[in-house]
């Protein structure tokens, strides 16, 4: 199903709604639940391959996090097309959580997830203002600097 005004959107700001990223274990990339669609964690995967790999705040500097933060938001929006077939039914974007796997001493965590939240405030306006959460870890799959999951409310009859 082609995309409307949300996918209009990403073309103005010259991106591209990628192929859903396939799941790495047992998992759906999206699900819905009644008015809600919930994605899995969402890798920062560029063409089947991750771009850059490390701990943020050592290996990955935390404008290059920032960037793959973003990458996920683009990839979340994906997985979630891929369950109601056109963006314009998103409603708005409830929650927003972030995994940043992190060096030690690295507390920017909150400065790399906005990657994701201006994406999606650029992509969606007000319909992108979410509450969030921004977790350090210590290492998450395949070496990935950046996770990012998202909640989004569908309009009513979606």
């Amino acid at each position: 199903m082609s995309g409307g005004a949300v996918e209009a959107k990403l073309a103005e700001l010259g991106l591209t709604l990628p192929e859903v990223v396939p799941p790495i274990a047992a998992y759906q990339p999206a699900v819905r639940s009644g008015a809600y669609v919930y994605t899995a964690g969402q890798l920062p995967m560029v063409k089947g391959s991750m771009p850059v790999t490390g701990k943020v705040g050592a290996e990955v500097s935390a404008e290059q996090a920032k960037e793959l933060a973003a990458v996920c938001a683009l990839n979340a929006l994906a997985a979630v097309k891929s369950v109601i077939g056109d963006l314009d039914k998103i409603a708005r974007v409830v929650k927003v959580v972030g995994f940043i796997a992190s060096a030690p001493d690295f507390t920017a965590q909150p400065g790399v997830l906005n990657g994701a939240s201006e994406l999606l405030g650029a992509v969606l306006g007000e319909k992108g203002v979410h509450a969030r959460s921004a977790v350090g870890v210590a290492v998450l799959p395949l070496d990935a600097p950046v996770e990012v999951e998202i909640q989004v409310e569908l309009v009513p009859g979606a």
